[in-house]
Parts: structure tokens; sequence; C-alpha cells
């Protein structure tokens, strides 16, 4: 649902990109690493690979670990080696997520799931092996054209569903690929240019709101009734992964490198809807008749 996006945003700035693949590149294989980086000679590697699978992680977290802890271990690795600089997407799950206040780049870890202990594994591996030229950028609440994901599901849900009950005791800022994939782009650049330091970066949008809230402005935008939209608890979707409470995270780490955080969610979402709703109903061109 990335990659896309950022392969896109990379074309717009005329910079000569590689895209791979699972069937391309396999991230766990060292040989195959080596391999990929002695062909095409990079200067930035962009880690959009992951196991997202929150709740599968829990009964596979050694499944899970190999993909999110040894793929970032062994791609920091071949950077180490060919000098190249390395941007590792992570998540809000390394948090325990019961904060009260926006989490800061240096708060302390404490991940409650295995996905979240795989997720920090690997990005202990990046900033370990790679002080200098290693980047992890944090997201949570991730949407776009590109793939199944939250507004994508509520957009396909408002059309047969009469209701919908949605939890609101989880806080969080839903965060745009496209928007994630220029701060991606202007994070290599910097590092480039020697403009930026590395280190962790929290790549999610201005403002918060719960799903139960993001799922209202979801209809809205739909042009469908907002009051159709019902909160409830966590307690009423129960889930093997427990999921944070509590996912907003900080931007001062952007704004001391002279970068402005990404936008407000709600912004975001207006600019982002119409592919939205034309990838989910298989449309070539947006559909913005009932906005």
């Amino acid at each position: 649902m990335l990659a896309p996006d950022v392969l896109e945003r990379l074309a717009a700035d005329g910079i000569d990109a590689v895209g791979a693949g699972r069937a391309d590149l396999d991230i766990t294989d060292p040989e195959s690493v080596r391999a990929a980086m002695a062909e095409h000679r990079p200067a930035v590697v962009v880690n959009c690979a992951a196991w997202t699978d929150v709740d599968g992680a829990e009964t596979q977290e050694e499944a899970a670990l190999a993909v999110n802890g040894t793929g970032p271990r062994v791609l920091a690795e071949a950077c180490k080696e060919a000098g190249a600089v390395l941007l590792h997407v992570s998540t809000d799950y390394v948090f325990a997520g019961d904060g009260t206040k926006p989490y800061a780049e240096d708060a302390p870890t404490g991940p409650r799931s295995a996905y979240g202990r795989t997720k920090l594994a690997g990005e202990g591996a990046v900033l370990d092996l790679l002080p200098d030229t290693g980047h992890v950028v944090r997201t949570a609440w991730l949407y776009g054209a590109g793939g199944p994901n939250f507004v994508r599901t509520m957009i396909k849900l408002e059309a047969v569903k009469d209701t919908l009950d949605v939890v609101d005791d989880q806080r969080g800022q839903p965060t745009w690929t496209v928007d994630l994939a220029d701060r991606l782009v202007r994070l290599g650049q910097g590092a480039l240019a020697g403009t930026v330091k590395a280190g962790v970066h929290h790549g999610t949008s201005s403002g918060e709101t719960t799903w139960f809230g993001f799922t209202r402005e979801i209809f809205r935008l739909l042009g469908a009734d907002p009051e159709r939209v019902r909160p409830t608890t966590s307690a009423a979707f129960v889930r093997p992964a427990p999921r944070p409470s509590y996912s907003v995270l900080g931007h001062e780490g952007w704004r001391a490198m002279g970068i402005e955080p990404i936008r407000d969610w709600r912004e975001a979402l207006a600019e982002a809807f119409p592919s939205l709703v034309a990838a989910e109903r298989g449309n070539d061109t947006p559909d913005t008749t009932r906005r």
C-alpha cells in the first residue's frame, strides 16, 4: 500500500528508483539482499516490507520476527557495507499504548503484542547497525488507495449496513500513504544532503481522533448520515492481540530538522477520498457524486 506511493513521489522528483516486491527480493536472505545492492547500487533504501497481520503474529511470532526483525537487520548490514542510507518504516505498536499525551520520539517503548515486539526488534537492528545513516519512521492508522485498509472497508460497509458500531476508546492519527511517502522522500533527500540526523521519526498525521470519529468523517465525506455510526468499546471486539488505547505520536523531531509535520488528518482524508472511493468501487475515475 505504501511502496507504490513512494515510487510515484520519487518519479515526480525525477529520482531513479527500483521497487522490489517479495518475488524479486527476500529481505530475510542476506545473499538476495547483497545481490540486489550490487546490481542497483542505491544511495537510499526504503523498507516498506513488513508482517502486518497483528493478530496472526500472536501465534506465528517467529515468522513475524523473520520479516519484521531479521529482515531489517539484513538490510541494515547490507546498507552498512554499501554505505547506503536506510529508511525503515515502523509502528506505534512499539509503545505500550496506555499514554495520555503524544509519545515523543525518544519515549520509552514497551510493546504489548507479538507484532509490536517484532517491529521493535527491527528498529533496534537499524539503529544499532546504522547509528549515522539509519532512520526509523514510525507510522500508524495507515490508509491508501493501493490496498485493503480501514477507510476502504468503511466505504464498503456504508453501502450495505444500516448502522455500524465502531470503537470510541482507541485514539490515534489516521495517516494517508501519500503524505507519508512525501516525508520519506524528503527524509532521504535530507539524509543524503547531510541536513537531517539519523534516528527515530514519527510519520503520522497531525491531530487525533478515535476509530468512531474517523468513521463518522468517512460517512460525512460519502454524503451518508454520520449518526448511523454508533460508539462502542474495545470490549465488544475482543481480538487475539491487544490494541493500543492511545497511539498518538509527537512530531517535534520534524520541526527540529526544519521539516513541517504531516498536515491534519481531516485535510488529508478529504483530499485522498475520491481516489479511495474509486479504488474500492473499481472505478477508473474518482467518484465525487456523493460528496
